[in-house]
């Protein structure tokens, strides 16, 4: 009976959850695809072919990273442990809520940023990227098709500069609202820069991230490789990589095939083919 108990004691979180996400795929699809239908870039049905593929992505990418990450963060964390003073972990924990999220959402859309960037400009992290990149439409569930290492890495990036500057305060036993805030709103808001929606909204681009701004970095025709930023356009013309035209893109995708088949996708970085070899433009 005790073994029966202790595998429901560990079964029942999982299967919570896994409650949470249905309920959280159920909610952003009852946003956004309505307003696909009501106002889309481009005219695509409802249930396209590899709808199942993005599904399984989603529950996959729900999982799978978070596993990846614990040993480069647990890495990460000792290491700074020995390089960065108490002293700025102490003085960050002091910060006002207010600074400290606006702090970490910077941050951590810089590290985003850069290596973001890397993944389209080093050959071996291009061919996990590749799988997002695929798509040859975009709408709020591509946002979650992607190769898990790539997601990992994604996320990695993102918090090293929290973790670097004592935005996590790993040294304590609390979870720092800041960057777990910073995790869920960029999550979430990644599903609606996705979204098939041809809405402009003026200067506000030039604020935050948009569809507008985001479907230009899945152009397949050209300027390619641009928009890096999952939030704060100011990265990209700060760096030189910021594009935003009135028109949207006439098409998506990369120019090398990619498997349709999800198991095959996950197996086709470490393929020695050089189907997703070459860099996006080349």
């Amino acid at each position: 009976m005790s073994v029966l108990n202790q595998i429901l004691g560990q079964v029942a979180p999982l299967a919570v959850d896994l409650f949470r996400l249905c309920i959280w795929l159920v909610l952003l699809g009852a946003i956004l695809i309505p307003l696909e239908r009501l106002w889309p870039a481009r005219r695509d049905k409802l249930l396209r072919k590899d709808v199942g593929v993005d599904l399984t992505y989603y529950f996959l990418n729900n999982y799978l990273p978070k596993l990846l990450l614990i040993p480069p963060i647990a890495l990460l964390g000792w290491c700074l442990h020995f390089l960065v003073p108490a002293q700025l972990y102490a003085a960050t924990g002091h910060l006002p809520l207010g600074v400290r999220l606006a702090a970490a959402f910077v941050l951590g859309d810089l590290g985003y940023y850069w290596f973001h960037r890397l993944s389209h400009e080093i050959p071996f992290l291009w061919r996990f990227h590749a799988v997002h990149h695929s798509a040859e439409h975009v709408d709020w569930l591509i946002s979650a098709r992607a190769h898990p290492l790539d997601v990992a890495f994604a996320h990695f990036g993102g918090l090293v500069p929290l973790y670097a500057l004592g935005f996590t305060q790993p040294m304590t036993q609390q979870t720092d609202i800041a960057p777990l805030l910073f995790v869920i709103v960029g999550t979430t808001w990644g599903y609606f820069i996705h979204a098939n929606l041809r809405w402009r909204m003026g200067w506000f681009e030039y604020v935050l991230s948009t569809p507008g701004f985001h479907h230009w970095h899945h152009t397949k025709l050209a300027p390619i490789n641009r928009n890096y930023a999952s939030m704060i356009p100011a990265l990209d013309m700060m760096f030189g990589t910021f594009f935003l035209p009135k028109t949207l893109p006439e098409a998506y995708g990369i120019e090398a095939p990619m498997p349709p088949a999800l198991l095959d996708q996950l197996v086709e970085p470490f393929t020695p083919l050089p189907a997703t070899s070459s860099l996006p433009g080349e």
